[in-house]
C-alpha cells in the first residue's frame, strides 16, 4: 500500500489535487491510500468527497505515480507515488475501486470503479 496524507497548507488552496474534495479548506487533513494486490486490482480510499466525478485514473509506469482526472479531463501536477515494488502489480489493473470513507470512523461510505490508464515513457 502507499499512504499520502494532504494538508492545504502544504500545497496551496489552488493548483493541486485538494482542489477536487470537499472539506480540505477547512483545516482537515485529505487522506488517500491506494492498495493493490498481487492479481492487479487495485482500490484507492480517500476520506474527503469529491466534488466530481472521477472519468479516470492515469498511472505512469515509469514514475510509479498515478493521477486524478475530472470530468472534463481536469487534472493537478500533484500525483500520487506508488511504491515501486507495487508498480509490476499496476500493469495488469484495468480499473480502480474508489472508497469514500468516513472522516470519523474510517467506515465505507460509498465505492465506484473508474478505470485506468496505463502509460510509460519507454
Amino acid at each position: 500500500m502507499s499512504n499520502i496524507q494532504v494538508e492545504d497548507n502544504e500545497f496551496g488552496k489552488t493548483g493541486s489535487i485538494v482542489d477536487f474534495f470537499y472539506g480540505v479548506e477547512e483545516g482537515s487533513n485529505l487522506n488517500i491510500e491506494v492498495a493493490i494486490k498481487d492479481d492487479g486490482r487495485c482500490a484507492v480510499f480517500y476520506n474527503k468527497p469529491l466534488k466530481n466525478d472521477l472519468s479516470w485514473f492515469e498511472y505512469d509506469l515509469d514514475l510509479c505515480k498515478l493521477g486524478f482526472v475530472m470530468d472534463g479531463g481536469e487534472t493537478r501536477s500533484l500525483n500520487i507515488p506508488v511504491k515501486k515494488e507495487l508498480s509490476k502489480n499496476m500493469q495488469n489493473s484495468h480499473q480502480i475501486l474508489t472508497i469514500l470513507l468516513d472522516d470519523e470512523t474510517g467506515a465505507p461510505k460509498e465505492g465506484t470503479y473508474v478505470p485506468l490508464i496505463l502509460h510509460s515513457q519507454h
